[in-house]
């Protein structure tokens, strides 16, 4: 990426005269995020069904990360993320995150597609299961690199371009969501989202971990969904003036999330003119995969993205 570009795309990144290495977040990367939980709550049930705590989850994650590297997977290396059953695609998530590695959304785009851009050739086929393939592994793994904050973390393709976000790009994300929507720790928590986007990974894989709920998608006390749930998500942003206090605006390009109601989250600023969006803010992508459309969306401090 040309020098110049690059700069732009940090100017988008900054908010007022807030740049993101001047926000602090609890944790320095996801890995770190899964880490910092075992200190204190190891023994906290996270998920009900199956009943896994704090302290199983990261064994299963660092089991995961034994068998990619087993497989052959190498830190900074791209690997197209595989939905399988619940929890088992979160517990492949954060143990592509605890390698190193970075994870791909496909979303609809073709796998021959998107395999061009992996550094790997590895396939994780979608019919295993995860906790099978891992038993045998050991449960501590101490990776050979330890993702930094402005890593690269995930590449999704659900607007049909590829689209960066860092480590930091979905912390911080997340960190701004839990705050306008106040999910409190150990609040029973249920997401219907399917692993096809960068607001699952940031509502259903970051979010219940960060909050220390616990999740629970037979008796919630609080749920974010498409439908009939406490937190609606809307797509259409071309509608954002209309958006209701409990709907939240999908802006991958944002990391997850842009907006609660009509208003932009904790370090996020929008403004819409002349039919685009004008958005900067710490939750704003590293860019996406093409160039000459990074030229063209950052310019004048701003992401533009049109309505």
């Amino acid at each position: 990426m040309p020098p110049d570009l690059k700069q732009r795309i940090y100017q988008a990144q900054c908010i007022g005269n807030v740049e993101p290495i001047e926000y602090m977040i609890p944790y320095p990367s996801t890995r770190s995020l899964i880490e910092g939980q075992n200190i204190k709550f190891a023994e906290q049930v996270i998920f009900e069904n199956p009943s896994i705590t704090n302290l199983k989850f990261y064994e299963y994650i660092q089991q995961t990360a034994h068998w990619l590297d087993r497989i052959g997977l190498k830190p900074k290396e791209r690997i197209i993320l595989t939905e399988l059953d619940f929890p088992q695609t979160e517990i492949l998530l954060f143990g592509i995150w605890h390698l190193g590695a970075i994870a791909i959304i496909p979303a609809n785009e073709s796998l021959e597609s998107v395999k061009i851009i992996c550094e790997t050739d590895l396939v994780i086929e979608s019919n295993i299961d995860l906790f099978e393939k891992i038993k045998d592994y050991p449960k501590e793994f101490d990776p050979k690199y330890k993702p930094l904050l402005d890593d690269e973390a995930l590449l999704t393709f659900e607007t049909g371009i590829g689209i960066k976000l860092s480590h930091y790009n979905l912390l911080v994300n997340t960190n701004s969501v839990q705050k306008v929507i106040g999910l409190k720790s150990r609040t029973r928590f249920a997401c219907d989202l399917k692993p096809m986007s960068s607001t699952w990974a940031v509502l259903k894989a970051i979010l219940p971990i960060y909050c220390g709920c616990i999740y629970d998608e037979a008796n919630p006390e609080f749920t974010i969904g498409e439908t009939d749930t406490d937190f609606i998500i809307r797509k259409d942003l071309e509608n954002l003036s209309a958006f209701k206090e409990n709907e939240l605006a999908v802006c991958p390009e944002n990391a997850a999330i842009l907006t609660k109601g009509k208003e932009a989250l904790h370090l996020t600023e929008l403004h819409i003119k002349e039919g685009e969006l004008e958005i900067h803010g710490h939750s704003v992508m590293m860019g996406y995969m093409d160039n000459a459309l990074n030229e063209e969306r950052f310019r004048d401090g701003c992401l533009h993205l049109k309505l």
